[in-house]
């Protein structure tokens, strides 16, 4: 299978298991227009390959990502209004892309995360940091507001939690990041892959069919009031679901007491 090569990206597949890594150490690997784009071109490629089961986003160098590059922001400082609309709409579709992946998504985070960056951790379905990284929602401090990425993060870390670091800009530490919702677990740097093989190793086992359908529920279903319409609506999702070949596979290989035909296509022998 050849993969699509990038600039500003590296992306590998290793059983199953596509990895997208940000390469810009140099730059603590900031967005710009490149990266915004390859990024989207990176998502929107691994959701839609049939081989690829879970898709991993890391960085190299000592931060995960800093944010806006310096030399991008000053560039756009001489923007025009409708040129800022076109680029922070670039951005947005980014960030929908990875949300929106269909395939599941881990963040393993090596080191700082800030301002848009936090946007990434918080399009991906699961999060894993180390723990000596911190977080910052950084915004004000420049007189701006972290206006694309807040439809993420809040849902992430809540309205409440959102009030407080959006207006001071304070450094978050990994411990705190879990805390509020942001990373699910917090290890050591020595101990980052084997916990993202880990969860990966879980992903796995499960269902791509089911795991598709469980990120669209959770989309449906998040923030709603439980009412007759949702209750129709997550009734027909599982009868759609329960009548697919994938269902049935999975309650075949239970009631045989054998591995799905899943688990088997992602650990080949």
């Amino acid at each position: 299978m050849k993969l699509p090569t990038f600039d500003s990206l590296l992306l590998s597949l290793d059983n199953h298991v596509a990895t997208i890594t940000l390469n810009r150490p140099d730059k603590r690997n900031a967005f710009n227009d490149d990266v915004i784009r390859e990024l989207t071109q990176a998502f929107d490629y691994c959701g839609k390959q049939d081989p690829v089961r879970a898709v991993v986003l890391t960085a190299n160098g000592k931060a995960f990502c800093a944010g806006a590059d310096l030399n991008w922001m000053r560039a756009m400082a001489d923007y025009t209004r409708d040129e800022n609309l076109a680029d922070a709409g670039n951005l947005a579709t980014m960030l929908k892309t990875i949300y929106n992946c269909p395939k599941p998504t881990v963040a393993a985070i090596q080191g700082d995360v800030y301002a848009g960056g936090m946007g990434l951790v918080a399009c991906c379905d699961i999060a894993i940091s180390v723990k000596n990284a911190n977080f910052c929602l950084s915004e004000v401090k420049l007189g701006l507001i972290p206006a694309t990425i807040s439809p993420y993060v809040i849902r992430a870390i809540g309205e409440r939690q959102a009030q407080r670091y959006f207006l001071t800009a304070e450094r978050i530490s990994a411990a705190k990041a879990a805390e509020i919702g942001l990373a699910h677990e917090v290890v050591d740097m020595e101990e980052l892959d084997a916990k993202v093989e880990e969860i990966v190793a879980a992903l796995l086992l499960g269902g791509p069919v089911a795991q598709q359908a469980s990120k669209q529920l959770i989309a449906l279903v998040a923030k709603r009031d439980n009412s007759a319409e949702l209750r129709t609506q997550t009734a027909a999702h599982i009868a759609s679901v329960r009548a697919g070949q994938e269902a049935k596979e999975g309650l075949n290989a239970f009631l045989e007491k054998r591995a799905a035909a899943w688990c088997n296509s992602a650990n080949p022998t």
